[in-house]
C-alpha cells in the first residue's frame, strides 16, 4: 500500500493507518473540513487523541499534498 494523502483521504482510508481507528480517522477528516488542509504532518497534532507517539508510527504511513 503506498501512502495515504491526509488532505485528500476519506475517512475509510485513513482508517487504514495503523493505530488511527475510525474515531481518529472521522476527527481528522472533520479538522481538515474546519480549519483547512494540513500543511505538514505534523499538524496533526491539533487532532484530539494524536499525539507526538503516535504521529511518529504514522508518519511512515503518510504523505501531505496540497
Amino acid at each position: 500500500m503506498g501512502k495515504i494523502d491526509i488532505n485528500h483521504a476519506t475517512a475509510e482510508e485513513l482508517d487504514a493507518i495503523p493505530g488511527i481507528g475510525a474515531a481518529k480517522a472521522k476527527s481528522i477528516v472533520e479538522d481538515r473540513k474546519k480549519n483547512g488542509l494540513f500543511r505538514k504532518a505534523d499538524d496533526l497534532l491539533r487532532v484530539k487523541g494524536i499525539g507526538p507517539k503516535l504521529l511518529e508510527k504514522m508518519k511512515s504511513s503518510i504523505v501531505v499534498q496540497p
